[in-house]
């Protein structure tokens, strides 16, 4: 490990895509310093022109930052990102912390802990969710583990990037585990309100008013309001990618597995998204979800989800 700054350093974010640049915006405007790495060049060329400053790795990023936001996609990227070459382990110091708010198996983030714990380097279990507009905002939620004493050293930063941020405890791996099941059922609540919204339409009936209806009764939902008001528009740039869901609801059925646990509303979702993907939705906003439903309650539909 390189020796920790002697001045008050700026938070580091990796992975400035659309939740990772949304949380480095929101630093900067709270008065955080923010250095930023991405390996595609728009996204890098997006943080600087807000603000923020750029480091030529993460080893590089790491050593000039004393806490390190790992926000990329998938375990896969974050192992890249911290263990990789001229990854942050490079550049980690005595007054390092990384905080891991990509949504992995619970498995994954206690490995890193503890790999990042033989170099005395504490790990923040704080996956996020609520979307860009609400991470830009400091709206979105945080679920965050982490030990007593590195959560109350930074706790000044959680709270500037979450106003909605839950302390669950110690424990790392259950800022994961609570994020799987939440994201578990946002996926069953989204394919609900698709399908719904689709039988509307088969049945004549109008489907903006339809939704009126869902979003003023017993129906109402966070994401099926967000997602289903977008389809309708037509509007499926992607602000969370339905491979995302697909990612997100085989990682809860599995971890749930691992338990000896068989969720049955979300095995139909995990299906459901995997058949998303399939159909070419992959990389369209998750709103496309309503597409796929359409096309399944079509009378000639051969399009099935795998059992």
């Amino acid at each position: 490990m390189t020796a920790p700054s002697t001045r008050a350093a700026p938070i580091g974010v990796v992975g400035v895509g659309n939740m990772g640049l949304a949380m480095a915006l929101r630093l900067l405007d709270r008065g955080h310093r923010v250095v930023a790495r991405d390996i595609r060049p728009e996204a890098q060329a997006a943080a600087m022109a807000a603000g923020a400053s750029a480091a030529p790795d993460c080893a590089a990023l790491a050593a000039r930052c004393d806490l390190l936001i790992v926000a990329v996609v998938d375990a896969t990227q974050c192992a890249t990102v911290l263990f990789g070459e001229r990854g942050a382990h490079e550049g980690l110091h005595d007054g390092s912390t990384v905080m891991v708010c990509s949504t992995i198996g619970p498995h994954d983030v206690e490995s890193m802990a503890a790999r990042l714990g033989r170099s005395n380097v504490p790990c923040i279990d704080a996956p996020m969710s609520g979307g860009p507009a609400r991470a830009r905002d400091g709206t979105m939620s945080l679920m965050v583990a982490a030990a007593d004493a590195v959560f109350a050293r930074h706790e000044p930063v959680l709270h500037d990037l979450s106003s909605r941020l839950v302390r669950l405890g110690e424990r790392i791996g259950d800022g994961a585990r609570t994020k799987l099941v939440n994201n578990l059922l946002a996926g069953v609540n989204l394919a609900a309100a698709a399908e719904a919204l689709a039988l509307a339409e088969r049945l004549g009936l109008d489907p903006r008013r339809t939704l009126q209806v869902f979003e003023q009764s017993s129906a109402q939902s966070w994401i099926g309001s967000d997602r289903l008001a977008r389809a309708l528009d037509g509007d499926f740039a992607p602000r969370a990618h339905t491979s995302l869901l697909a990612k997100d609801t085989m990682l809860a059925m599995s971890m749930a597995g691992d338990a000896g646990l068989q969720p049955q509303l979300g095995a139909v979702a995990q299906q459901l998204f995997t058949c998303a993907c399939a159909q070419g939705l992959a990389a369209l906003d998750d709103a496309s979800l309503l597409t796929l439903m359409r096309h399944l309650l079509a009378p000639e539909s051969k399009v099935k989800p795998s059992p």
